[in-house]
C-alpha cells in the first residue's frame, strides 16, 4: 500500500543518475562534519557527526547500496564512526580518493557511472568529476560546485549526508516501503 511519500523535486536526470548507484563514498570533514577540527589539550580530535546522516546510511546499506568513507586525514574519530554504523569501507589517510573509489568499483565489477561520491572541496574534484553521481553539500566550496550533479538543500555535518542517502533511496524506489514498515535498521 503507498503512502503518498511526499517526493523532493529532484531534477529528472539527477533522479537517473541515482538510479545507477550502487556504491556511494563520503568525504568526512565538510560532509558528515561542518569541516571544523576540534583538538585537545592532549592532541586528540573530535568531531560532530549529525545522527540523522548515520541513519541515512543504515537505510543505504539496508537497502543494498554500498558505503564508503574516504577521508585523506588519518583519524581514529572515523574509524570509530565508520565502525559503529557497520561500514566495511573506511579509508583514512586517502590522498588518492578517486583510485580509492576507482578500486572499490573494480572490487564490486561495476563502473564508475554507478559510483556516487559527495565531497565539498578541492581535494575531491577529481572524484566529483568521475563519479556517475557527484553531490556536494549546500556549502561546498565555489571551486567544487560546477562540476556537481546535485547539491543538498542542507550543509555539510548539518544532514547533508541524509539528503544524499534520501535522494538514493527515492531513486531506488525504497521510500514507501520504508514508512509503510516504520522500520529501520
Amino acid at each position: 500500500m503507498a503512502t503518498n511519500t511526499i517526493r523532493p523535486d529532484y531534477p529528472a536526470d539527477v533522479l537517473e543518475r541515482a538510479a545507477r548507484i550502487r556504491v556511494i563514498g563520503f568525504d568526512v570533514d565538510g560532509t558528515l562534519t561542518d569541516g571544523r577540527l576540534l583538538f585537545g589539550d592532549g592532541g586528540e580530535e573530535s568531531k560532530a557527526f549529525h545522527v540523522q546522516d548515520g541513519l541515512g546510511i543504515k537505510l543505504l546499506q539496508h537497502a543494498g547500496i554500498e558505503v564508503a568513507l574516504v577521508t585523506a586525514r588519518v583519524s581514529a574519530v572515523v574509524e570509530r564512526r565508520g565502525r559503529e554504523l557497520g561500514i566495511a569501507r573506511v579509508h583514512t589517510h586517502t590522498r588518492e580518493k578517486l583510485a580509492c573509489l576507482q578500486g572499490i568499483a573494480a572490487e564490486m565489477d561495476i563502473g564508475m557511472d554507478q559510483v556516487a561520491f559527495m565531497g565539498d572541496d578541492l581535494p575531491d574534484l577529481a572524484t566529483l568529476r568521475a563519479a556517475g553521481l557527484a553531490i556536494i553539500p549546500a556549502n561546498a566550496h565555489d571551486w567544487v560546485k560546477p562540476v556537481a550533479h546535485w547539491t543538498t538543500p542542507r550543509n555539510g555535518g548539518e544532514g547533508a549526508a541524509r539528503d544524499a542517502c534520501d535522494l538514493l533511496l527515492h531513486a531506488h524506489g525504497r521510500v514507501d516501503a520504508i514508512l509503510a514498515h516504520g522500520e529501520h535498521p
